[in-house]
């Protein structure tokens, strides 16, 4: 197996057992393509005796010194309780982003960013949160999430894969994530596509 690490980025950590079936086979995918999977759940953290805001920040460093050992990450852009992705894989792919290193995303939904944003406040949806958005815009730039994201994915040489899946299997598919080890084994001369 290469030295090749790449970090597993996504709501996965949310899922039923810390998403710990997910990211087994994606490891397992990884493998195949000869990289190195690494998951924020790897690892043993102490919690036990910490106040929860404490295993958060423990969580947090925890995740950074993965991120800083791996030479790539995958992240998982599908949109997580709302509209968009989930922030805190926002986060991971700045980090990266801002590193130097390699940033590669998928997203199982497959409407533009605006669109979801549009359909969220025309349907009512937003009640809670029309007080801290009123007057704002929604962006436009036919992209499937935030700029910023899209862009840090585009500034690395790729796309962000986006794949319609069977409904119910946005977060555990892995046709995004295999569409990018595709991109990433290409770009290391990996002949094993």
């Amino acid at each position: 197996m290469s030295n090749y690490k790449i970090y597993l980025a996504g709501p996965e950590v949310f899922l039923p057992e810390f998403g710990k079936p997910v990211f087994d086979a994606k490891k397992a995918l990884c493998a195949e393509f000869d990289f190195e999977g690494v998951s924020p759940m790897d690892g043993e953290l102490d919690l036990g005796k910490l106040s929860a805001f404490s295993q958060g920040i423990a969580i947090y460093r925890g995740n950074l010194d993965h991120m800083k050992r791996c030479d790539a990450v995958i992240a998982n852009m599908t949109p997580f309780r709302g509209v968009s992705m989930d922030p805190g894989t926002a986060f991971e792919m700045g980090f990266m982003a801002a590193t130097g290193k390699p940033v590669l995303g998928y997203t199982h939904v497959t409407s533009p960013f605006h669109q979801r944003s549009s359909g969220y406040y025309e349907h009512g949806r937003a009640d809670l949160l029309e007080m801290y958005s009123a007057g704002t815009s929604v962006e436009r730039f036919d992209m499937s999430d935030n700029l910023m994201m899209v862009s840090a994915v585009h500034e690395s040489g790729f796309r962000v894969h986006q794949v319609d899946v069977q409904a119910g299997t946005e977060l555990t598919s892995l046709e995004g994530f295999r569409s990018c080890l595709i991109d990433l084994s290409a770009l290391c001369g990996n002949r094993r596509v």
